[in-house]
């Protein structure tokens, strides 16, 4: 028996250095694995799936006549997903079409106003000329009776008639001459009438495509092919316009991971990575580096630190960097922009 005794405790002392020996070998390979992949890896468990999220807001007001999808429905862009009640739209654009056909029937009346004036004004130039020849030919006859009348070849009264023939003739002269600017002036003013209607009618034109604006407004179509979420309407409720109404995911999404400032030396743009999202974490999902952020996140955030007030504390920041997802369509549709991902840059 006390030999059995002695035996065991040899034994159990070689155990402990044994199993300890086993520990240290161990943890020595796995600090050398380690040691090794960060050599040419970077990785970090900051990242989740990200996405553009187009908002739908109303741009007019209106009560909600029909809406055509439900929530979480794949759309497409250009699909009709909302209509809103559009009479009183269309009765502006009626009011406008009609404002637009008074400017140009008034620019019409004024284009034969012009012409008109330009008539009376050929007329009143012909109306000088024969007032012209006239006062030449009573001028003429004037000088004839003159020197006959010198010649005692006429009578007085003779002379008279054909001196009241000649002044009746220079009056003419004047007053048609006198008639000339008025209707100069008459032609400017339909002129200046003219440049006025026509700013009018490009007024109206204008009303008509801000009333046919306004009208398009209340049919909602769809911004981009994605899902549509975050439903706040109902039929027959009155929106408002800048009413934010639902939103609208675009099937394009991509990876955003946070990578310490410290990690940032040896990434580069186009090298491989490997993705796993923590809902599926057994897939590893290729990927490629698109870009980086301009600045950190500290910088877009709400309240950025200000590093020059107060007392400071040096905190290694965080730089964005979008992954393209070299993931097949099927992959893609199961992923949700919000999840999880731990992402491995191959740096080497």
């Amino acid at each position: 028996m006390e030999q059995n005794n002695t035996q065991k405790k040899p034994r159990r002392k070689l155990a402990f250095p044994i199993i300890l020996g086993i520990v240290l070998v161990g943890a020595l390979f796995f600090s050398i694995k380690e040691y090794v992949f960060l050599q040419s890896h970077e990785e970090t468990d900051d990242a989740q799936v990200d996405g553009d999220i187009s908002p739908i807001i109303a741009r007019v007001s209106g009560y909600v006549m029909d809406i055509r999808f439900k929530d979480n429905q794949v759309v497409h862009a250009g699909d009709t997903l909302v209509i809103l009640d559009d009479r009183d739209y269309k009765i502006k654009l009626d009011q406008a079409y009609a404002a637009l056909a008074a400017a140009q029937k008034n620019a019409a009346a004024t284009g034969a106003a012009i012409t008109e004036a330009q008539s009376n004004f050929a007329v009143q130039k012909a109306n000088i000329e024969q007032a012209q020849v006239r006062l030449w030919k009573a001028t003429q006859d004037y000088e004839r009776y003159k020197n006959l009348y010198d010649d005692h070849a006429i009578t007085k009264a003779q002379l008279d008639d054909a001196t009241a023939e000649r002044d009746a003739a220079q009056a003419s002269l004047d007053a048609a001459k006198s008639q000339v600017p008025v209707i100069d002036r008459r032609v400017f003013t339909s002129k200046e009438q003219t440049v006025a209607t026509t700013s009018i009618i490009d007024a109206r034109k204008a009303d008509v495509e801000y009333a046919q604006l306004q009208l398009s407004y209340t049919v909602i179509t769809a911004p981009a092919t994605g899902i549509v979420s975050k439903r706040n309407i109902q039929v027959g409720q009155l929106v408002q316009a800048g009413s934010p109404l639902f939103s609208v995911v675009h099937e394009d999404i991509y990876i955003t991971a946070n990578f310490k400032e410290t990690q940032m030396r040896d990434i580069n743009v186009g090298q491989k990575v490997d993705i796993r999202v923590d809902a599926f974490e057994k897939n590893v999902i290729p990927g490629t580096i698109e870009s980086f952020s301009g600045a950190t996140g500290a910088k877009f955030s709400l309240l950025p630190p200000d590093n020059a007030t107060g007392n400071f504390v040096k905190v290694v920041q965080r730089i964005p960097v979008r992954i393209h997802i070299d993931a097949d369509t099927a992959v893609l549709h199961r992923m949700r922009p919000g999840m999880s991902v731990d992402v491995v840059v191959h740096t080497k």
